[in-house]
């Protein structure tokens, strides 16, 4: 994977493992090269392995954690270490890094959970294909709904969120007059209201 992303100049960050060649380069960084971080310590080094085609970064964090109150050989501090050839600082780096809790991780987990995509409904390939692009749509649009139609507050909930604290809001709908109307509670009036201004606005961009 190293040597793909470096063929191809793609900037990557990847977890690595504690082997004993990174243990032996984590001996190597000096005490003055660590730095307070996150209730830890952060430092870094370089670092190559046999089949990769250049060396890269070695960001290295170490954190206190309690240890097994009846076995006193463990030690109290965990390490996680980061391979990168991204050129920010370590701290930076394992900021971007965590970010696919966010940005990958949580997404997929909503469009399994939230949208159904946990199983497919058939054994034919490419009828579950349909479904899956399906979900995929309805996904989007939830989001675009979310990041255009709403206010800033709601864009980070998820679908089961929205589900029971605004589509499953108790309402009325009224047919009288050739017009249509949406009976609410008073408090959520000025919620309905900006929702459809927004809505209006955003389609006529679309126009």
């Amino acid at each position: 994977i190293i040597n793909h992303c470096e063929a191809h100049g793609i900037r990557y960050a990847i977890g690595g493992d504690l082997d004993q060649a990174v243990k032996k380069v984590i001996k190597t960084i000096r005490k003055g090269d660590w730095r307070p971080y996150q209730g830890g310590w952060i430092g870094e080094s370089i670092h190559s392995m046999e089949k990769t085609a250049r060396a890269f970064r070695l960001i290295v964090i170490k954190r206190p954690y309690q240890g097994n109150l009846f076995d006193r050989e463990e030690p109290l501090e965990r390490t996680t270490v980061i391979v990168t050839n991204r050129e920010e600082t370590a701290e930076e780096v394992v900021e971007w890094t965590n970010q696919r809790g966010q940005c990958s991780e949580n997404r997929i987990k909503e469009l399994k959970i939230g949208y159904g995509m946990e199983r497919m409904p058939c054994g034919q390939l490419k009828a579950n294909a349909v479904f899956f692009r399906i979900g995929i749509l309805a996904y989007n649009l939830g989001r675009l709904f979310a990041l255009k139609v709403l206010e800033q507050q709601w864009h980070h909930h998820q679908v089961q969120t929205l589900r029971w604290k605004l589509f499953g809001t108790s309402g009325k709908v009224i047919y009288h007059g050739r017009s249509i109307t949406l009976k609410v509670s008073r408090t959520l009036e000025k919620l309905f209201s900006g929702i459809r201004q927004r809505s209006w606005e955003y389609a006529r961009g679309w126009t």
